[in-house]
């Protein structure tokens, strides 16, 4: 055999293995019903803090805990369990990604990814002015 084959021979398998874990690693958004179907099993699942139930998090009991309620795209709430620190600015967040699974009727997450309001409003000056710059 000679040394081309070889190296083609080893560049498609070293392809197909690429490909293969990137398909058992990439996942898409999901909500809580198919979470629930789907018992553990990691998913990624956004979804809108509800402000209106209690956020508990106690950093002198155990501050590797952190618990909320969320609201799937779907109008479906489960509440999550996020075993770390409760982020900064976790309130305002408007949009939250949570990624895990589901076990019993709670989302236990591993990781969260906030959409915050952005800092910058949308208005745009009407008139710059005689100013000059430079």
């Amino acid at each position: 055999m000679k040394t081309i084959h070889i190296i083609i021979i080893l560049f498609l398998v070293v392809a197909v293995a690429v490909v293969i874990s990137t398909m058992t690693d990439s996942s898409t958004y999901s909500d809580f019903s198919e979470a629930t179907l789907k018992q553990g099993k990691e998913l990624h699942i956004i979804g809108k803090l509800n402000r209106s139930k209690p956020m508990e998090y106690d950093a002198q009991h155990n501050a590797n805990q952190f618990s909320f309620y969320l609201i799937d795209d779907k109008g479906i709430e489960k509440k999550v369990v996020y075993n770390n620190a409760k982020p900064q600015d976790f309130e305002k967040s408007e949009k939250v990604v949570v990624i895990g699974s589901m076990k019993g009727d709670q989302f236990m997450a591993k990781s969260l990814l906030l959409k915050c309001p952005s800092k910058y409003n949308d208005k745009k000056p009407s008139k710059f002015g005689a100013k000059k710059f430079g």
